[in-house]
């Protein structure tokens, strides 16, 4: 059982700002916005701790968070302006609930990536 905040907000424990749904993917406003739009898409049935996890039996299940954050973008007008996506792994790189998911960053200039 995933008792992480995102099980939690999967299970509908905890509330949350919910934009998209599939089968295998959920996608939500994060609370703790780094953007004007920043939301969270994660796997529903399957948890994978950090990107070093991975497995090639879950490369379909990557493909689809990518294809329905892209999905997003485009449907929410995001796309024209441009969007990023980012997968943070372990704590040094940010990652806080460990239970991969996949950043959509959009809605303003975003910075270039650079050291501390």
């Amino acid at each position: 059982m995933n008792d992480s905040i995102f099980g939690k907000i999967i299970r509908r424990e905890i509330p949350a700002s919910i934009v998209y749904e599939d089968e295998d993917i959920l996608a939500f406003n994060d609370i703790g916005a780094q953007a004007p739009v920043h939301v969270l898409f994660i796997p529903k049935r399957v948890v994978i701790p950090t990107l070093d996890d991975l497995q090639p039996a879950h490369a379909e299940l990557m493909g689809r968070l990518v294809l329905a954050a892209a999905a997003y973008a485009r449907k929410e007008g995001l796309a024209d302006n441009g969007y990023r996506l980012v997968i943070n792994c372990r704590e040094d790189a940010g990652q806080t609930v460990f239970h991969l998911h996949l950043h959509l960053l959009a809605g303003a200039t975003l910075g270039r990536f650079g050291t501390p």
